[in-house]
């Protein structure tokens, strides 16, 4: 008495189906009572077979920047565990699908600020404070001079330089928007 063929298919990694079809296609033969023997089918199997007609596992190649990319959503989310299984690709598909959406709420109540747009505000921000700071001098030069009792136009040539290199100074920084 040999096994059902269910279980045959599952010991071949097949589906039952196709059991059924080298059953009636004469590649295997079944017992009398419809079992099959283990044995006797995978050597049936083996020599019956054509190769060529066979279909060979396709296996589709995943782009390593897609590894990355599930690798460092685990890791954000906190459940990395060394390799990528499926069912971790799987958690981090849910886990940027859940970002994605929350960034699409956040965009629409108009809590999110355009980088681009952020950056060209700093910097006309940063362009009215430089050119506010360049004429200060010419502005406030005569009446200092006078409270000092100095030479006017040695006071803002002198303010001006001041300001200059200060200015220079400040133009290392440069702002982080992330």
């Amino acid at each position: 008495m040999g096994v059902s063929l269910r279980a045959y298919a599952r010991h071949r990694g097949v589906s039952d189906t196709a059991v059924r079809k080298a059953i009636k296609a004469g590649r295997i033969t079944p017992e009398p009572d419809g079992t099959i023997d283990v044995a006797r089918a995978d050597a049936e199997w083996g020599r019956n077979t054509d190769r060529a007609q066979q279909r060979k596992p396709q296996q589709k190649a995943v782009p390593k920047a897609a590894l990355d990319a599930v690798s460092e959503t685990l890791q954000e989310s906190g459940t990395s565990t060394g390799g990528t299984t499926y069912m971790q690709a799987r958690t981090a598909n849910e886990v940027l699908k859940a970002q994605t959406s929350r960034l699409k709420l956040q965009q629409m109540k108009r809590e999110l600020v355009d980088r681009s747009k952020a950056l060209a505000h700093v910097f006309r921000l940063a362009r009215a404070e430089r050119d506010a700071w360049l004429s200060w001098p010419a502005r406030v030069s005569a009446q200092m001079a006078a409270e000092l009792d100095v030479e006017p136009h040695k006071m803002h040539v002198t303010l001006e330089a001041y300001v200059r290199q200060h200015l220079s100074e400040l133009a290392d920084i440069q702002p982080k928007v992330e």
